[in-house]
């Protein structure tokens, strides 16, 4: 299994060069050379496996023996160990037909822990294995940061940075981050949007220098380790369904603000799991609605939203899925986002705006929508949303047919989100973890969103005394 950048300048790369490069070198997203392809035999088989047996077989096929099969398999169980549920990632059944896959057991009550204990766990092993300096730096739009920290805290010879944006996330994920007190972790608020801080990351990693005079390794969802972690709770969902019902294929409606865990479907399909429709749930910031309606990828005006997770314009995985949608040739993508660069927008043509309307529906959630679905939801089934969770079971009611079984991903934990929560006057009871950290001091640095201030605390950070590698 090798790796290739979208945009044609990095090929054949393997997988932990892959991991570690992160951003293609040209500016592109890295993605394998060929999907593997599971036979209706060999996903026959694999149903009757456990979480971590399943996220062994799948992530095998890419990692292609550079890991050796014990030291995978360990690496696995070290990252799944950390889980409340014995399943890992369960499914509910909330009414017929309808089913939430529960992606929040983690340590940070997160969907972005399934992937995240993973890379932290493999960033630890190439660490110790190789020597390599691991220095980490992300954006968040909430529960990335919390998750990349959890990940990599108190781990041998890694760094972390995280930027999120000043006073647009909810009090839990900004306190699962600030609350960190360790000389690896810098937390630094930006004066700006996710994708103020989305952009720079980028921009750090294309500065070939910078990035590698500090050995600099990303945790966002450009690295593909965090795309395949993803890819194996479909898998999951799939088979826990099917024990109980007959079904040919199953639906997915998917709150995506970024284009990972939707764009983990996707490529679980395209490995041959029978995924049905693949639907993007959004909020106002409905870039990824319009464009799959329309065929016009364009940043509207941001907007403050009750789920703010996914309160992001630009959807860093975007450029992955078009680089499948232009028959995967990578100089049809680099003149397309070198548009998107000059211009602020992508359209494409009619015969492509039938495949993606092929491959995906879309749904964009209004706030009072959002908060509606929380408390009939809770009415009728005593199932508590959170408001990520609720836009994409407001997606599934929009775009699935009720013949249909659908699956939506429930993404967090509602105690991350009680700001929501409390507008539906629904009181909940938050989890043990979650109440402690409201009397812990906070961590961090509130800066301007530009490079130079950005650069100046990363190279301070990042050049400190050096962290042993056992």
């Amino acid at each position: 299994m090798k790796y290739i950048s979208t945009r044609g300048n990095v090929s054949k790369i393997g997988f932990i060069d892959t991991v570690l490069m992160g951003l293609a070198t040209d500016g592109g997203l890295l993605v394998p050379e060929k999907i593997p392809q599971i036979s209706a035999e060999k996903l026959q088989a694999m149903s009757q496996l456990t979480y971590q047996e399943l996220a062994y077989e799948i992530i095998s096929y890419y990692v292609d023996g550079e890991i050796p099969e014990n030291e995978l398999k360990e690496l696995i169980e070290k990252s799944y160990g950390t889980f409340r549920h014995s399943e890992v990632t369960p499914v509910q059944k909330v009414k017929d037909n309808m089913y939430v896959l529960e992606l929040f057991h983690g340590p940070t009550f997160a969907f972005k822990d399934v992937a995240l204990q993973f890379l932290g766990n493999l960033y630890s092993y190439i660490a110790k294995k190789t020597g390599v300096t691991i220095n980490i730096v992300g954006a968040t739009s909430g529960d990335t940061g919390a998750s990349a920290i959890e990940g990599v805290r108190g781990k041998e010879g890694i760094r972390i940075c995280i930027l999120h944006p000043h006073g647009k996330v909810s009090k839990v994920q900004e306190l699962q981050m600030t609350t960190v007190h360790d000389e690896s972790v810098l937390n630094l608020a930006i004066k700006g949007t996710f994708d103020d801080g989305q952009r720079i990351i980028k921009e750090l990693f294309a500065d070939l220098e910078f990035k590698n005079k500090y050995h600099l390794r990303a945790i966002n969802s450009i690295n593909f380790a965090r795309i395949l972690a993803q890819t194996v709770y479909y898998f999951y969902a799939y088979f826990q369904v099917a024990k109980e019902k007959d079904i040919n294929s199953l639906n997915f409606s998917v709150p995506t603000g970024n284009f990972g865990d939707i764009f983990a479907g996707y490529l679980a399909k395209r490995m041959g799991l029978p995924v049905g429709k693949l639907i993007v749930a959004t909020n106002e910031n409905n870039i990824l609605e319009r464009f799959i309606k329309d065929g016009v990828y364009q940043p509207g005006e941001f907007r403050s939203t009750y789920s703010p997770s996914m309160d992001i314009q630009v959807a860093s995985n975007f450029e992955r899925y078009l680089y499948y949608l232009l028959d995967e040739n990578p100089e049809a993508v680099t003149a397309v986002m070198d548009q998107f660069k000059s211009e602020g927008k992508i359209a494409v043509n009619e015969e492509q705006l039938r495949q993606v309307k092929g491959d995906f529906a879309a749904y964009g959630v209004e706030g009072e929508e959002c908060l509606n679905t929380i408390s009939k939801y809770y009415a009728e089934t005593n199932y508590l949303l959170d408001p990520h969770t609720s836009c994409g079971v407001a997606a599934y009611e929009t775009c699935n047919d009720s013949s249909e079984v659908c699956v939506t991903l429930a993404t967090a934990h509602p105690a991350k989100f009680n700001e929501s929560i409390e507008r539906c006057d629904i009181e909940q009871t938050f989890p043990e973890q979650i109440n402690q950290l409201f009397d812990k001091p906070q961590y961090l640095e509130v800066v301007e969103a530009v490079n130079d201030e950005i650069v100046r605390k990363l190279e301070k950070h990042f050049s400190s005394s050096p962290l042993n590698v056992k």
